[in-house]
């Protein structure tokens, strides 16, 4: 696999000479990114991976495996950023800060605060270093010779050429103060496909990674919440008990006389919650716990259910609802 002759242009004429950090989210855009980087003669100065605590045993498993080719490559390793909270929060992950505070994510409600709280500043503070508190750490070598000489660091992030990914680099700034922001797959050309299917001719079809998110993300499609359910039963419970947590809490938002009964009666009883601007689950317009009932993913206890049988019939079902252009693997990719 090369990159063509103009491909391999746009990215030197983009990226050489500048002082380069990698976003990586153990995903199939980052990965593709770094093989793009690869391909094109371009080593990134630091490679940066944030862990919510929240992540797929299979996204943390890639990202150790990547960390074994880069070492082939004589790349750095990508460092793994975690935000510390403070000891008296009581958690030290996303979910249980969402746990505690007996709340959904951000995302449920349309924000991103917890992507800026959990993945943007733990990266930032690697990056510059933090003068006090738990995550208090030295500047990379990488940042203190950006302010030695005056330069600006890069910061590569893997969006796509799909329609979701040119929607969201459009509304980004091109620059910060600290740092100049460059998606190197969009400078490519690259759909997703395109992604797949260079990690497959480079790297194997077996390194083709799943969709890199937490486990309880509310952009999770249905598809994903079967294949949750197939592979990671007690991460989907740990999900509708943190929805539950969160809907009946002190913080819900759920109004009893717009719905005309309480959200676990609506849960346990109803097929689906009348259409509102209020957010009623992890889904945002649908309760998972709810789907999980409606759609024989759990007992009555909600406990999802683990014989072979269940499992063969979500994994059916998950491969049956996934869409060509989201989170394609490498048998996709063959067939493509």
């Amino acid at each position: 696999m090369r990159l063509r002759p103009d491909q391999r242009r746009r990215l030197l004429a983009a990226l050489a000479g500048r002082l380069l950090a990698v976003s990586f989210g153990s995903g199939v855009d980052s990965t593709a990114l770094l093989v793009a980087l690869y391909l094109a003669g371009l080593r990134p100065h630091i490679i940066t991976f944030a862990d919510t605590g929240a992540e797929k045993p299979e996204t943390l498993d890639h990202l150790e495996r990547m960390n074994a080719i880069l070492i082939e490559w004589g790349w750095p390793p990508i460092i793994i950023c975690r935000k510390v909270p403070l000891a008296s929060t009581g958690y030290t992950d996303l979910y249980g800060n969402c746990i505690a505070n007996e709340t959904l994510p951000s995302l449920a409600f349309g924000m991103k605060s917890c992507s800026i709280k959990w993945k943007q500043k733990p990266q930032d503070q690697v990056l510059k270093g933090s003068r006090s508190g738990p995550n208090a750490s030295a500047p990379h070598p990488v940042w203190i010779e950006a302010q030695r000489t005056g330069q600006r660091i890069v910061k590569l992030i893997g969006y796509d050429c799909g329609r979701a990914d040119i929607r969201r680099s459009r509304n980004l700034a091109s620059a910060d103060a600290d740092f100049d922001y460059s998606y190197p797959l969009q400078l490519l050309g690259w759909p997703r496909p395109d992604c797949v299917r260079t990690i497959t001719e480079v790297l194997g079809a077996d390194m083709v990674p799943i969709k890199s998110a937490c486990f309880f993300c509310p952009a999770s499609k249905q598809w994903e919440l079967y294949w949750l359910a197939a592979h990671h039963p007690d991460l989907l419970e740990r999900a509708l008990l943190l929805e539950r947590n969160a809907l009946t809490g002190k913080h819900s938002r759920f109004d009893e006389i717009e719905f005309g009964a309480t959200w676990d009666d609506m849960v346990q009883n109803a097929d689906r919650f009348p259409s509102s601007s209020t957010t009623v689950g992890l889904g945002r317009n649908f309760a998972w716990n709810q789907w999980a009932r409606v759609n024989d993913v759990v007992d009555h206890a909600y406990r999802v259910k683990r014989s072979q049988a269940d499992r063969d019939r979500f994994e059916a079902l998950a491969g049956h609802l996934r869409s060509s252009d989201n989170a394609l693997d490498g048998r996709s990719a063959a067939r493509a």
